[in-house]
């Protein structure tokens, strides 16, 4: 077999992103066609610079759902022959096979490495930003609406956590010395619950009135929560449905603890302008209970901001996530993290560039989606 050529090479990458293609078909045609209904959502692709974040972020999204089917070769395989080989080279033994974007120093398939790569991303950012903004909202939405010696506490905490340079927080947490010692347990331990007190005070504060239906809710949300934090802090479920690898669990807390401090900060602070507004003093005259006002009237009213924030804050930890496994610290020495590719092949750059290239231009892409798609929610939320 010959070397593909670069039109070739295009072509075959392309058509392996088949099932992304045809996944972004369908999930822009659908929100068009529906758009009316879709609230913010649906108001987003009245922005041109909203609608291009929303289908790099989407691309990367249906890739890692569909890794399995674009990706060519065993990302951890390394083939005899194929150390550093140029994109396009034919893998030897295998008919019609070839590393479309080149082999890496240790003989594995860039293209495949890139694909399985945003799987881990993917994974991890959403989900600990997701649970970031559960701790933030808690105990921000108090900190605002009581104020008083419970915000000074709370912001106190908060601005000891800022005090730390970012990086070396992280840096700090995901050492092996200090899960080692037990910390990070301890933090899950504290951190994941915060989820189901979360659901917990707002299903409480929106059916106090039905007793019926709110056992029904309260009951749902601590046999799963319970059941989740289990498996996920402690690796302790006995059906084995939650699981969280050590070293992913040090680098999940760790992006928790450090997004939480700031998400707390920006909840305290539109609390506290909106406790102010007209419909939470009705609230309160309807004699409304503090968590129902802070949870559906208050919150509610403070998405578009903390939509925008969640969109922004989930491409800063995935340059955080980036930084570690370029540094080696990510989740695995051997897996295919992009800031571990990175790190790879930035040692060959100057003679082999193609292996540092492709997850280099994923990292970028999809922290530009997120922030282009971030500016367009801020540009719509502050039309609605």
């Amino acid at each position: 077999m010959d070397r593909l050529t670069a039109t070739e090479i295009i072509i075959r990458v392309l058509t392996q992103f088949t099932p992304v293609w045809i996944g972004l078909a369908v999930i822009l045609t659908l929100s068009v066609l529906f758009r009316k209904r879709l609230g913010l959502y649906g108001k987003l692709f009245g922005s041109p610079i909203g609608v291009a974040g929303l289908i790099l972020v989407l691309f990367w999204v249906l890739t890692a759902i569909f890794a399995d089917l674009i990706a060519t070769m065993d990302p951890l395989t390394q083939l005899s022959g194929m150390k550093n080989k140029k994109p396009g080279w034919p893998v030897a033994g295998a008919e019609g096979q070839w590393y479309l974007l080149g082999g890496d120093n240790l003989a594995r398939d860039v293209f495949s490495r890139m694909v399985k790569g945003s799987q881990i991303v993917i994974a991890i950012a959403p989900a600990a930003t997701i649970f970031a903004f559960m701790v933030g909202i808690t105990l921000g939405l108090p900190a605002g609406f009581y104020g008083g010696k419970l915000d000074t506490s709370l912001s106190f905490l908060a601005n000891l956590v800022l005090a730390f340079p970012v990086i070396l927080l992280f840096f700090l947490l995901v050492t092996p010395e200090i899960r080692e010692t037990g910390v990070p347990l301890v933090m899950a331990g504290v951190l994941f619950l915060f989820p189901i007190i979360f659901f917990v005070l707002l299903f409480q504060s929106r059916f106090k009135e039905q007793p019926m239906k709110l056992a029904i809710y309260l009951t749902i949300t601590l046999v799963l929560g319970f059941w989740a934090y289990s498996g996920l802090a402690f690796n302790k479920d006995p059906f084995g449905v939650f699981y969280m690898d050590p070293n992913l669990l040090n680098i999940f807390v760790s992006v928790v603890f450090v997004n939480s401090p700031t998400v707390f900060r920006i909840v305290r602070g539109l609390t506290m302008d909106i406790k102010t507004r007209d419909y939470v003093a009705a609230a309160q005259t309807r004699g409304e209970s503090p968590w129902y006002i802070m949870l559906w009237e208050v919150l509610p009213n403070a998405r578009g901001p903390l939509i925008v924030d969640f969109c922004l804050r989930i491409g800063y930890t995935t340059i955080l996530l980036g930084t570690l496994g370029f540094f080696g610290l990510g989740v695995t020495p051997e897996s295919p993290d992009w800031g571990m590719t990175i790190n790879e092949g930035r040692k060959l750059l100057a003679v082999y560039p193609h292996p540092a290239l492709p997850p280099t231009i994923a990292l970028m892409t999809l922290v530009l989606g997120l922030n282009l798609l971030a500016d367009g929610l801020r540009e719509e939320s502050l039309r609605d």
